[in-house]
């Protein structure tokens, strides 16, 4: 078994693509439309479906705005240079919510930013987490 993906309710779906593939970096690698349910699946990630675990974002058409409720946390990416991350999304118009520096209570380098729906995205610099130090490598995001 394995994690294939996590989907995400948006509100605006060219919107929301502009912010995980254009600012985050990730690519689209399918959309459908689904006309006779009245909604469009998205998948994104930074590798192939086939050995990645991807974003699906589901717009349900009609709807512009979702209750997050108190019950979601986050999605984690691994990055670099998570001051250099933070400064392009930033530069890109993403809304970096906490910035960069060690975790409470913990050693793990940790920024927080929130997609145009209000979901968290936390990164974390490679090579910080306790625990795991120099054990994931991917996604690689600073390269500019």
């Amino acid at each position: 078994m394995r994690l294939l993906h996590t989907m995400l309710r948006v509100g605006d779906l060219e919107r929301s693509l502009a912010f995980y593939c254009d600012v985050l970096g990730m690519r689209l690698l399918r959309k459908k439309d689904y006309p006779g349910g009245e909604f469009t699946l998205a998948f994104v990630g930074y590798g192939d479906e086939s050995d990645h675990t991807v974003l699906e974002l589901t717009y349900n058409w009609g709807v512009d705005s979702y209750d997050l409720g108190n019950a979601y946390g986050h999605i984690a990416i691994g990055v670099d240079d998570i001051y250099k991350t933070c400064e392009q999304i930033k530069a890109m118009g993403g809304q970096v919510v906490r910035e960069p520096g060690p975790m409470k209570h913990g050693s793990t380098v940790i920024a927080f930013v929130q997609d145009p729906d209000g979901y968290k995205v936390e990164l974390i610099q490679l090579g910080t987490s306790e625990g795991q130090r120099g054990t994931i490598a991917e996604p690689q995001m600073a390269t500019s």
